[in-house]
């Protein structure tokens, strides 16, 4: 059935009736400042809710904020836009919380969600282990997505995947957390991942 499908009856001339398009959930993950929350508020159509909280002196001196030095906000629940794919699909899209002492957190973010997209900041790989086990773990199909900071990435995506040891079915990709085009693609190819598991 489609969106607009003609309905007749009653000796009356056929009427559209037209459905809105099908929610799906998607997460946005990865590790402290790598772009999560700039990529969801880049493609939402709304505004983006953010549950942004200034970093503190002693969140300061936890968090590494030797790449992110202009960082003065952190998230410490969640990120949430939204998307319309086409008339058939609308995405919802939550960001995590990146750092490991919010991780009780996603669980419940991550409930019902077709999907993931992990962002990388490629200076530092081993700030999105935690969040690259979880969906292995849980068996959700996500996808690796490295951001280019300052339009380039430190690493090829071979060398990512080595060091992530993700396997091959897994996509690697390169984006730009801050052009929306780039970000539209990036979660179209978790959807397409999510399709395939579905078999839709």
């Amino acid at each position: 059935m489609t969106p607009t499908e003609p309905l007749t009856g009653g000796g009356t001339a056929a009427q559209a009736v037209v459905r809105p398009p099908l929610p799906v959930k998607m997460v946005i993950a990865g590790g402290f400042g790598v772009g999560k929350t700039t990529a969801v508020g880049s493609i939402s159509e709304i505004e983006p809710l953010t549950t942004e909280a200034a970093i503190t002196e002693v969140a300061a001196g936890v968090d590494d904020l030797s790449h992110t030095p202009r960082k003065t906000t952190t998230t410490v629940a969640m990120d949430f836009g939204c998307l319309t794919i086409d008339p058939t699909l609308k995405l919802y899209l939550f960001g995590t919380p990146g750092q490991e002492r919010f991780g009780f957190m996603w669980d419940d973010i991550v409930e019902g969600a077709v999907g993931g997209l992990v962002i990388v900041d490629s200076r530092r790989l081993d700030d999105c282990y935690a969040a690259v086990d979880y969906f292995e773990h849980r068996q959700i199909p996500f996808a690796v997505a490295l951001n280019a900071f300052d339009g380039r990435v430190e690493h090829s995506l071979d060398e990512v995947r080595w060091a992530l040891d993700v396997a091959e079915h897994v996509p690697v990709v390169v984006f730009d957390a801050r052009e929306r085009g780039s970000v539209r693609d990036a979660l179209l190819v978790v959807l397409e991942l999510a399709l395939a598991r579905t078999g839709g």
